[in-house]
């Protein structure tokens, strides 16, 4: 099935994203250089400028404001487009300002970058390319024809040529570059932030999932001994009731509801399954649950639990039942049976200082350019043309190892991945020739700590809304 978060990820969908207080703030910014700029040139180095025209650029930007100020409210989100149309009159406005001061013989001229720098970290990559292409035409237009600077004795102000063509080089490698780094930056942000509200969003949903457990078990808890209650009370009117056919009949329905209540509890989730005695479990019984769910979907899963040679308690370790642990679990398992051809062999082993989970399937493996990608956001592992149609159920966001990744790493694991074989090679080596997903915990970090001597765990305590 199509997985419903996909649109709300999308980065095409990204709208509205840049405040109008912002750009203000930026063009006063502007302004106020500008104006200091224009002063000092004419005071201070006796510029001959075309002061009013100068002023008039200047004016249009002080009225866009003004104009934006009060026609919009102050806490408007622009579109693309509105944004786009804004750094446009930036370019224009500033483009018009170097070419009344001597076009790139005015070394602010360099400023030309800022309105593609915010239009890359903002805007789409097709709107930054636009306006990168635009603010490169306007350079090359001032560099061409502009207004020579003059000083009031008639003295002219330029540098020699191949300055000035080193000048417009640097700027447009720089236009190139600072777009597409910032636009490079921003979108791995952008994706790492998308990754990471998924995430919270799976592991708030594990969360949900085993509260709602919690509700059901503690209600089979507390309604059982009522229901035996009834029960016990129900047969021994039957007893007595067995000259009485129609109240014989009342006793057994009563009998019978008593037992349909119990299997409904049952039904709803495993009697005591939150209960605090099972708020830990061996780490044998917590990875069977993670991979319950996937256990009926035609391939084989196949446990090894066993300690290392090394330990000296051979003990299974009784782990907490954390829902970050089960949900990253079940996010690897789901990983190998989908890409599995017929078997998956999980190894649950411990040792006296660490807890490892290895997942292995006989599949296609890992590609190996994707190898020390793993785990990184909107990464879709292991698909290819010839594969497109093998993962049966949905269509991942390449999020489902980073959820697990991270929700692991969280609990304190640190995760390796590699292959049973070189992907290359003309055939497998062994069945176990698939991916290799390795899950290290120090034992410390989520095993109960079993020579310690353990109290009364006490009350069922109530579940806090």
């Amino acid at each position: 099935m199509a997985n419903p978060t996909l649109g709300l990820f999308d980065a095409s969908h990204r709208v509205n994203w840049v405040r109008l207080r912002t750009l203000i703030v930026l063009r006063w910014i502007a302004v106020a250089g500008q104006l200091a700029a224009i002063t000092v040139a004419q005071r201070l180095f006796d510029l001959n400028l075309e002061i009013g025209l100068a002023f008039l650029a200047i004016g249009a930007a002080i009225t866009a404001n003004l104009v934006a100020i009060f026609v919009y409210p102050e806490n408007k989100r622009l579109s693309e487009g509105e944004v786009a149309l804004h750094l446009v009159f930036d370019i224009t406005q500033l483009g018009f300002l170097l070419y009344l001061t001597g076009g790139l013989h005015n070394p602010f001229a360099l400023l030309i970058l800022v309105p593609v720098t915010v239009s890359a970290t903002a805007l789409q990559l097709r709107t930054t390319v636009l306006l990168g292409a635009y603010a490169i035409l306007m350079v090359t237009f001032v560099a061409q024809y502009h207004i020579p600077l003059r000083t009031d004795l008639g003295f002219l102000m330029r540098m020699p040529t191949d300055f000035v063509f080193g000048f417009w080089v640097a700027i447009v490698i720089g236009v190139v570059f600072l777009a597409g780094f910032a636009q490079r930056v921003t979108s791995e942000i952008h994706a790492m932030s998308d990754a990471l509200v998924a995430t919270q969003l799976a592991l708030a949903r594990e969360q949900k999932l085993t509260d709602l457990g919690g509700v059901v078990a503690a209600a089979a808890h507390e309604l059982g001994t009522p229901l035996a209650t009834i029960k016990l009370v129900s047969a021994e009117l039957m007893e007595e009731l067995e000259d009485r056919p129609d109240l014989l009949d009342d006793a057994r329905l009563v009998r019978d509801q008593a037992d349909r209540c119990r299997d409904i509890l049952r039904s709803m989730g495993r009697a005591g399954k939150d209960d605090l005695q099972l708020k830990q479990s061996p780490i044998g019984a917590l990875v069977r649950e993670a991979a319950e769910p996937h256990e009926g979907r035609g391939i084989t899963i196949t446990y090894d639990i066993a300690p290392v040679e090394e330990a000296e308690d051979a003990r299974q370790p009784v782990v907490l039942r954390r829902p970050e642990i089960i949900h990253g679990l079940r996010n690897l398992i789901q990983n190998a049976v989908d890409y599995a051809r017929a078997e998956v062999w999980i190894d649950i082993s411990w040792s006296d200082e660490a807890v490892e989970v290895r997942i292995v399937d006989d599949g296609p493996g890992f590609p190996i350019q994707l190898l020390g990608r793993i785990g990184d956001p909107f990464v879709r592992i292991r698909r290819s043309a010839t594969q497109s149609g093998q993962r049966r159920e949905y269509e991942g966001m390449g999020l489902g190892l980073f959820i697990a990744k991270t929700l692991l790493e969280r609990s304190g694991a640190e995760l390796n991945f590699a292959n049973g074989r070189d992907p290359l090679a003309a055939a497998p080596s062994s069945a176990r020739s698939g991916a290799i997903i390795d899950v290290v915990w120090p034992r410390h970090a989520i095993s109960r700590d079993d020579s310690a001597p353990q109290a009364g765990l006490g009350q069922n305590r109530p579940i806090e809304a």
